[in-house]
């Protein structure tokens, strides 16, 4: 039997310095391309996933507000309807039939009333000013500041208390009272 030679074991070459490395990426110019940027790709996924979350949410609300809407035209439309129009306001005409007074320091106030100022504009009351009265709770308001409110609102800004067309017009009694 004939002997044979053992394999030539391989030689290692030598491990390039840094300088040649460095060399033989600057001499390939795809160098980068090979290499995935694995920081990058991850953070590109997470921006993705963040937005779908975002959009996620937006259509959520956008659907709870449009069923909560539907459900309620469905539901409550004849209650809807009947509380906007009671506190909808006064017309004009009934609005001026309410009583006004024009303001004097006297130094005693009603008992009805302890402010001496409008609760709408929180301006004091001073002499001369013209004054609107409300039926039944008796807050008194600038002529101009309840106007303006009582166009929109058909209750007393301070009590809430809900003036109905038969309580704008004073009734005889009320009229030889005063």
């Amino acid at each position: 039997m004939a002997q044979t030679s053992p394999p030539p074991i391989p030689s290692v070459p030598p491990i390039p310095s840094p300088i040649s490395i460095r060399t033989l990426c600057d001499q390939n110019p795809n160098h980068d391309q090979f290499q995935p940027n694995h920081h990058l790709n991850f953070m590109v996924i997470l921006a993705a996933i963040l937005c779908a979350f975002v959009c996620a949410l937006g259509i959520n609300s956008m659907l709870h507000c449009v069923f909560q809407c539907i459900s309620r035209a469905v539901i409550e439309p004849v209650q809807w309807v009947a509380s906007r129009r009671l506190n909808s306001g006064l017309k004009k005409k009934e609005m001026v039939a309410l009583p006004t007074s024009t303001y004097a320091d006297s130094g005693t106030t009603s008992p009805s009333s302890s402010s001496s100022g409008c609760a709408i504009c929180l301006a004091d009351f001073s002499d001369g000013d013209k004054l609107r009265v409300l039926p039944k709770c008796n807050h008194r308001f600038h002529v101009a500041c309840i106007d303006k409110w009582l166009l929109c609102h058909s209750s007393c800004p301070t009590c809430r208390h809900r003036l109905k067309s038969s309580d704008c017009m004073p009734s005889l009694s009320e009229i030889v009272t005063t």
